[in-house]
């Protein structure tokens, strides 16, 4: 991408909090996947989410990760809670602390949607764990 959007400052904090909390191949993938259709929707999330919501000084990233993930498994979005389950590895997240915030789920969102999590969250630390036996 030759030109920085919208506010430039937000947008490089952004990709830096971006790339700290899922990854170099993570966001390089989704830049190089990026179109003129959904680049804008890039340059919003890197500007918005990371560069003015993850970037506040308030919450740790471990904390963000955790209301993150809770929010993510109430709201049923699948994907997104597998990313941020392997980005707990960048973030600081433990084990127990999304077990907490999933149990959290459960009580105020319903234990289908907390269920699925456990079952999502279970999968990607088998993934994970089995990478790190690869090395």
């Amino acid at each position: 991408m030759d030109e920085v959007p919208g506010n430039a400052a937000r947008y490089r904090t952004g990709l830096a909090v971006r790339r700290a909390v899922l990854g170099d191949r993570h966001v390089d993938r989704a830049e190089i996947a990026a179109t003129d259709f959904d680049q804008p929707f890039q340059e919003l999330i890197t500007e918005a989410a990371w560069g003015t919501v993850w970037a506040r000084p308030g919450f740790s990233k471990r904390e963000r990760s955790i209301v993150t993930l809770a929010l993510l498994a109430a709201l049923g979005h699948d994907e997104e809670v597998a990313l941020h389950v392997r980005a707990t590895a960048n973030t600081g997240a433990t084990r127990e602390d999304i077990c907490e915030a999933f149990l959290h789920v459960a009580i105020y969102a319903g234990v289908p949607a907390a269920n699925r999590a456990f079952r999502i969250a279970k999968d990607v630390f088998s993934e994970m764990d089995g990478a790190d036996d690869a090395s």
